[in-house]
């Protein structure tokens, strides 16, 4: 009976043997590269001589036409020749920046997770001093709060009335009419309303309207009966702060009640 081989002598067959894949691998990579310039040349003959299908030549002009576009908008941002050659490296170096930003925050957001119990104990410790929170870099808090003034602006009523029985009502401050937030300290609104004949004129004192509702959310909706339709809607509206103060009328504001 022959003999096992040794481990030595295993571990040297394995390392002969890996050697001969390696070199016959590298062989054939090499071989491969060697062809891909030949293929490429044949390939961009074949596509000249031979005919192709309508749906080949579209996708190869889109890819064309694409490619062209890409060239000109890159070239348009460029300032020197040589920044072509920097483009790559310059999309490496924005692919870093980024996941050092990422990196970053990930490590500030578990800094600030382990940090935050620690600041909760020192604010509320009843020994630290607003001195000392000062100094520490923590908030100090505002024991006596300023009170919100009183409404000095008036909102602008914005009525849609294309639903039946219905108005949907937007309600904006007059000096910042392309945005939804309301003035600082402002709780919310009252909006008072009266119903008049079409052919009526409408009032323009508060005193003749009826309270409607005291809205906190930018728009509501006003809902009427049946024997209301055809009949004009007239709105105004006043500003209430977190203390109850209200701020000046709006001006009029009219609507039809579709039936």
């Amino acid at each position: 009976m022959g003999r096992r081989p040794s481990g030595l002598q295993k571990t040297a067959l394995f390392d002969e043997g890996h050697h001969v894949s390696q070199a016959l691998l590298g062989a054939q990579s090499a071989g491969a590269k060697a062809l891909t310039m030949p293929v490429f040349v044949v390939l961009m003959l074949a596509m000249m001589v031979l005919p192709l299908p309508p749906f080949a030549l579209d996708l190869l002009f889109t890819f064309n036409i694409a490619m062209a576009l890409m060239v000109v908008m890159i070239s348009a941002h460029m300032v020197k020749p040589l920044d072509f050659a920097a483009f790559p490296a310059h999309i490496a170096a924005q692919q870093r920046a980024e996941g050092a930003r990422q990196a970053k925050d990930a490590a500030r957001a578990a800094l600030e997770k382990e940090v935050r119990p620690v600041t909760n104990f020192v604010q509320g410790y009843p020994k630290t001093t607003n001195a000392d929170r000062a100094e520490m870099g923590i908030t100090v808090r505002d024991t006596s709060p300023t009170p919100a003034p009183a409404p000095s602006s008036r909102p602008l009523a914005l009525v849609e009335s294309g639903q039946r029985l219905t108005h949907q009502l937007r309600l904006v401050d007059e000096s910042t009419p392309t945005r939804r937030a309301r003035p600082a300290g402002v709780l919310g609104a009252e909006v008072w309303v009266k119903l008049v004949d079409a052919d009526s004129p409408a009032p323009t004192d508060p005193a003749a309207l009826t309270f409607l509702t005291m809205t906190t959310k930018p728009s509501f909706r006003a809902e009427f009966k049946a024997g209301e339709g055809g009949k004009t809607a007239v709105y105004m509206a006043r500003w209430v702060n977190t203390r109850g103060e209200k701020g000046p009328w709006s001006e009029v504001t009219t609507a039809t009640v579709a039936a």
